[in-house]
């Protein structure tokens, strides 16, 4: 995954500055600030990421002192010797090739935000490069904050609560309680982090707290009640900016080759001598010897020191250095070969020049047959002077019997790409029997990441060659054809021997376990050939539709444009919240029914949604958005990802992605394709059959929902389900007291929001907040519908105790659910391990089906005639084929049953299914 780092440039200059004696070149300029930032920056760039932006305030007032005059009224001028260093700063900056971002009227901290959000929204991987506690707000999946000053890391909202006591979305409730003295942000007195993080802990939000201010007692509550007024303003000042209007993207801003020259001056004017050597030594060119050497030993980096291993218990023989041979020549490749045949297992792993399965092309294979002992078979490297390597047909046909039988056990490591890879390339392998990232991810999916190198780390203590040590990255990156063989060699034997490695430690810790064993063994690797089977299918794309529907999207939303200006009296910008907000609340003075979490006037789609009634410019504003992000997200994107060999779109399913066990997908991401309105569901059209092919979707119904009255075996729910009734309109009744035919919409929807509420652990507060009713009344609901129910209540109750007891949960099939802070004393970070245990076992069952009934179905199909039928598509609880026209009514009599049959439920699961030309005619 790409990288960007986004570097705090005041925090950077301000903490060197502190932190470092006073010092000066030969000349008597001040350097102690520049030294520190020097030697960051280069901490930094060792890491190699593609993107990077070095970010820094702009001269001026910000909307923040528009807010609140007194705005850092406070701080203190900068010092002379600080800012003579701010221009040698910049210089050295810009000769690193790295980004200097600044923007007029808003903090660095904004713009840093609104890059970070972006990016990993774009799949972009971000590091926030700072000292400044206040990011901690933008602590999510993708974005973490490190302080490369003190090494420390913030990477989950675990690590933030470990930190500061409440969660990342609490950080700016957090900070308005403290308040700030360093920009004057006048908080609650004598309120430290501990009390604030108590009071959050305890109601929530900064909204809880003032909404029960006269509950807390004592000199701090009074030191409360005397500021309210003023927390919401506090909140603003202290709340990062993520929607700044910006000239340049997360992509913009790729990391430029290093001008030499000008870091030779600079480093050597303020007397940089470590800098400047190691920028010497950068330029010397290695000598090649891969065309001497067919054999290579593992680094002395590369291995876990004696005292690690001997720490963590693991036999020395999966952590001592591997001894790795270039294969060049047919007799050294048949010598494998044999080797291979008689090793009960062996480990594989391709290169290639994509990272596209797809499309990519073979570089080299590399096996492992038992740990310590690897070699690298180079089929593709073309770098100038490169040894001649073996014929990559030739090669591949020898491999070929070995690689296709299916008795003969592989080990891969995310081997479904090389599965793609090989089969591309004339290759069908069987016998994959163990997958290294599927092992760790069953073994406790929770507790680490699965990639190859951090596995490694944490149970072989082993610190692998990575993929940028050998072929660079962002613009200096090459191709790993360019590799030279001794590198290559080093990296891709190795991964082949680690892979083995982690297997054989991670093998005996699943026995021991063997329900897990069963969800490894019966659904996981069983699904890896599956899911590489639909991947290769893909679905058809219809380019034509896309741009129809994008051309209607454009004209309608021009015409909504004008009706907006013409409704509002002026123009405005639709796209802009601040714009919205203003319009709707302060000139048209309509009521703010919704607030944002943070307390303000909401303009989301729930928030226009309540006013629509009221005023026709929100229901205008609602048209906008929703055509504005179909065109932007699905008709003018989906065609630009069609693999051009095939025609078709290819996604990539992952499953080792929630811990739930729950598939997800990407390139598209096809979880997130709307369905809920008529101009979502037309995106469903572009989703097409081949001409005499039929598109067939099944869909299980309320699945979850089944599952948690077969877990609770309540039998009120029991009794719903088994007589096929709306089962909404009978937990209406039920709660409510009244004949299912006289339950009126609003009860149907309040008991729809506690059915599916309670499956995610929905408190009162959070059904109040849904139902736009008081708490009280969301209380009394669920205290009726547990009256009604109540051997839901019992199996929340069961659960939750497991969870303590255990530290864990289950699904029916026995895949767990650790959960590291269902003992946690801060309230908040235990409630929210509580609500995830009581979702866990239902969705993750619910995952646990859907891939046993695809097991069985891909099984079926491929008894079937060639092209009969086809899997292409997995989405949420349905599956999706394509199907020749004649040919529907077998496959829907063979399916309908195998994923009905996929588990046995005290409540029947029911599938839905239907057909049509596309996928939006088959619902």
């Amino acid at each position: 995954m790409p990288r960007l780092v986004l570097i705090d440039g005041s925090s950077y200059l301000y903490r060197a500055f502190h932190a470092l004696p006073p010092l000066a070149n030969a000349q008597g300029e001040p350097t102690g600030a520049l030294f520190g930032v020097v030697n960051m920056l280069r901490a930094t760039l060792k890491e190699r990421p593609e993107f990077v932006a070095f970010v820094v305030d702009a001269p001026g007032k910000t909307f923040r002192d528009d807010l609140y005059p007194e705005y850092k009224a406070n701080r203190p001028p900068m010092p002379d010797e600080l800012r003579a260093q701010l221009q040698p700063m910049c210089d050295i900056v810009e000769a690193l090739g790295i980004s200097i971002l600044r923007e007029d009227g808003v903090e660095a901290d904004d713009v840093i935000g609104t890059l970070a959000l972006a990016a990993a929204a774009d799949g972009i991987d971000v590091t926030v490069s700072t000292s400044d506690k206040d990011f901690a707000q933008l602590v999510q999946p993708g974005i973490a904050l490190v302080n490369t000053m003190s090494g420390s890391r913030l990477d989950s909202e675990v690590a933030v609560v470990d930190k500061f006591g409440v969660r990342p979305s609490q950080i700016v409730d957090l900070l308005a309680l403290m308040g700030d003295t360093v920009d004057n942000v006048r908080g609650v007195d004598k309120c430290g982090p501990k009390t604030a993080a108590k009071w959050l802990g305890e109601y929530e939000s900064l909204d809880g707290v003032i909404a029960n201010a006269g509950n807390i007692k004592g000199k701090i509550g009074d030191n409360l009640r005397a500021v309210l007024e003023r927390l919401p303003l506090n909140r603003e000042l202290v709340t990062i900016r993520t929607d700044v209007p910006l000239a340049r993207g997360p992509r913009q801003l790729e990391l430029r080759p290093r001008d030499v020259e000008a870091l030779r001056t600079l480093y050597a004017r303020y007397g940089f001598t470590q800098a400047l050597r190691d920028l010497e030594g950068a330029g010397a060119v290695p000598a090649d010897a891969a065309g001497d050497r067919v054999s290579v030993r593992g680094t002395e980096a590369g291995y876990a020191r004696p005292a690690a291993v001997a720490a963590e218990g693991i036999d020395p023989a999966l952590a001592a250095p591997g001894e790795y041979e270039t294969v060049l020549d047919q007799a050294r490749l048949e010598a494998w070969i044999e080797r291979m045949r008689a090793a009960p297992e062996f480990a594989f792993d391709t290169e290639t020049d994509s990272l596209d399965p797809m499309r990519a092309s073979l570089v080299g294979v590399s096996f492992s047959v038992e740990p310590g002992s690897a070699a690298y078979l180079p089929l593709a490297h073309d770098y100038g002077g490169a040894p001649a390597q073996l014929d990559r047909d030739e090669a591949l046909a020898a491999l070929r019997p070995l690689f296709e039988d299916p008795a003969k056990r592989k080990v891969g490591h995310h081997g479904k790409y090389d599965l793609h890879v090989l089969r591309r390339h004339g290759v069908e392998l069987r016998g994959y029997a163990d997958d290294s990232m599927l092992e760790s991810f069953i073994y406790n999916a929770t507790a680490s990441r699965h990639d190859m190198d951090s596995l490694a780390l944490r149970y072989l203590g082993y610190t692998t060659v990575k993929y940028a040590d050998v072929a660079g990255k962002g613009a200096k990156a090459i191709a790993f054809s360019q590799v030279a063989l001794d590198d290559a060699t080093r990296y891709a034997a190795e991964d082949a021997d680690v892979t083995l490695r982690l297997h054989r430690l991670l093998a005996p810790k699943l026995a021991a376990v063997p329900a897990l064993e069963r969800v490894y063994r019966e659904i996981e690797i069983p699904l890896v050939p599956v899911l590489a089977r639909i991947e290769a299918n893909g679905v058809r794309i219809d380019a034509d539709e896309l741009r129809r529907q994008t051309a209607d999207l454009s004209r309608r939303m021009l015409a909504l444009q004008q009706q907006a200006t013409t409704l509002a009296g002026r123009a405005f910008n639709l796209d802009s919240p601040k714009q919205v907000c203003a319009l709707l609340f302060e000139e048209l003075k309509l009521p703010a029914l919704v607030k944002t979490p943070k307390g303000q006037p909401s303009v989301n789609e729930e928030a226009l949604e309540a006013i629509a009634d009221q005023h026709e410019l929100p229901r205008v504003i609602l048209e906008y958005r929703a055509l504005a992000k179909l065109r932007s997200t699905y008709t003018e994107k989906l065609a630009e990802i069609v693999n051009p060999d095939t025609g078709r779109v290819h996604t990539s399913y992952h499953q080792a992605g929630a811990a739930t066990g729950r598939l997800a997908s990407s390139d598209p991401n096809l979880q997130n394709i709307p369905i809920r309105t008529e101009d979502g569901r037309r995106i469903r059209r572009a989703f097409v059959a081949d001409p005499g092919n039929r598109i067939v979707a099944c869909d299980y119904s309320q699945i979850e929902l089944r599952i948690m009255a077969h877990l609770s075996e309540d039998e009120g729910l029991l009794k719903a389900f088994a007589s096929g009734a709306d089962i909404h309109r009978a937990t209406a009744a039920e709660v409510f007291g009244r004949a299912v035919e006289e339950v009126t919409p609003n009860e149907r929807r309040a008991a729809k929001a506690i059915n599916f509420g309670l499956m995610y652990g929905m408190s009162a507060f959070g059904l109040a907040r849904n139902l736009g009713i008081g708490r009280g009344e969301a209380q009394d609901y669920i205290a009726l519908y547990f009256s009604r129910y109540p051997g839901v209540r019992d199996f929340m109750e069961r659960t939750r105790q497991q969870a303590r007891d255990q530290g864990y949960v289950e699904t029916v099939f026995g895949r767990r659910l650790y959960l590291e802070n269902i003992a946690a004393r801060n309230q908040g970070l235990r409630a929210g391990a509580e609500r995830a245990a009581i979702n866990a076992p239902m969705q993750g069952t619910a995952a646990d089906i859907i891939k046993r009934a695809m097991i069985a179905i891909d099984a079926w199909l491929a008894t079937q005639p060639p092209g009969a039928a086809r899997m292409i598509l997995q989405v949420h609880d349905e599956l999706v084929f394509e199907v020749q026209a004649d040919f529907v009514d077998t496959l829907l009599a063979e399916v309908v049953p195998r994923m009905t049959g996929a588990a046995e439920l005290r409540a029947p699961l029911v599938v839905d299914c239907g057909t049509g030309e596309n996928w939006d005619e088959a619902h």
